[in-house]
């Protein structure tokens, strides 16, 4: 069992790219940490440093409370589990697993033990005589992950191990590796840009932009409470709609385009720095769950737009309209966030509804919802 530190980490390549600035990042004993962001956000370059396959330009890596800067790959009782599982394809899955073991030189007798053991874990024993060539993607996995648990490190570090499955098998293994991490209850620091894989694995989730950490919390947290924009965009799916929109006197009401939105007075409650921003312009932020309904019979706190699309999930609709308001790109997967004239959204209403292509149709807000960012600094507007 042990942690993981980084402390004011930097990493800078020869070439002058600065891939890391100032991560500071704890990993608890049992931990399952997620580092996410878009891809070259610098989370494997992180990796690779703990790892001890990058050096660190500055700051300070700690293991167990020690620190390794230093300290050679093989020395820092860590194990690795990559994206393209790294098999030998001569050996079979038991002589897979047992490598690392059969290079300490220990007994035959205790390689085939752990080796056992490990397959147990894992579900592999009646495939421990195949080799890799003969098992399908899941199964090759985990027996990449068997050689990394059959060494019994402190740490894990697993970069995009999954991202070579199909839909389907990348959805089971997300539960196999959080059941097998809960089961060896090691330190886990685990990179992926696929958010919500993030959000159903990770204790909790690290969200990397151009290799400055943005915001690192529970998932739910990262998801209600985001910091800023980024997190806001980055996080959810179908993504957040985003709008450019001004605040009205007192922080009563919202304006998007043409339309005014009521804002009742528990808004002002759960942000109360919003009442500074009267007469400013501001980034509305609204998630599609957020708008459950869709009719001309609605009432309360409302928005009218252009039903353009409707896609019919079984247990909800998802429903693609356009407002007459600007809406903001900020999705994070380039660093060219751009603002459209257009005012397309998205909206998860109740499989029922009646809404269709080409109506003018006026969606329920849940105004509980609503977040609001500085259109300047784009920083979460709370208190």
């Amino acid at each position: 069992m042990a942690t993981v530190g980084l402390e004011h980490v930097d990493k800078v390549y020869p070439n002058g790219f600065h891939a890391v600035k100032d991560l500071n990042l704890d990993v608890a004993e049992g931990e399952f940490m997620v580092l996410v962001g878009p891809s070259g956000c610098g989370k494997t370059t992180a990796l690779r440093m703990v790892a001890g396959l990058e050096d660190i330009t500055s700051g300070t890596l700690r293991i167990a409370g020690k620190e390794v800067n230093d300290v050679t790959p093989k020395d820092r009782d860590i194990a690795m589990v990559f994206q393209n599982y790294a098999l030998y394809p001569h050996m079979t899955v038991a002589e897979n697993i047992g490598f690392a073991l059969k290079l300490r030189k220990l007994p035959k007798g205790e390689i085939a033990a752990k080796v056992k053991e490990t397959a147990d874990i894992l579900g592999l024993t009646e495939w421990l005589d195949r080799k890799p060539g003969q098992l399908s993607g899941g199964q090759r996995q985990r027996v990449a992950m068997g050689r990394a648990i059959v060494r019994e490190p402190s740490v894990f570090l697993m970069d995009e191990p999954l991202s070579n499955l199909d839909a389907k098998l990348r959805v089971q293994m997300r539960a196999e590796v959080q059941r097998i991490q809960r089961r060896i209850a090691v330190a886990t620091l685990y990179v992926t840009h696929d958010q919500i894989e993030a959000m159903t694995m990770g204790d909790r989730v690290a969200v990397i932009r151009s290799g400055v950490l943005q915001q690192c919390d529970h998932p739910q947290v990262l998801y209600d409470h985001p910091d800023n924009l980024f997190v806001a965009a980055f996080i959810g799916s179908p993504a957040m709609n985003l709008y450019e929109a001004s605040i009205g006197e007192g922080a009563r009401s919202v304006r998007l385009g043409s339309q005014d939105l009521a804002l009742p007075e528990s808004v002002g409650l759960a942000h109360p720095a919003l009442a500074s921003y009267a007469g400013k312009k501001v980034i509305l932020g609204l998630r599609p769950e957020h708008l459950p309904s869709a009719g001309n019979g609605t009432t309360g706190p409302a928005l009218v737009g252009d039903v353009d699309l409707i896609e019919a999930l079984g247990s909800e609709l998802v429903v693609h309209f356009t407002l007459d308001a600007r809406r903001v790109r900020a999705e994070g997967a380039t660093e060219e966030d751009a603002t459209s004239e257009s005012g397309e959204g998205v909206a998860r209403v109740d499989p029922k509804s009646t809404v269709k292509v080409g109506e003018r149709v006026t969606f329920t807000v849940d105004t509980e919802g609503l977040q609001f960012f500085d259109a300047d600094t784009e920083a979460a507007i709370w208190s």
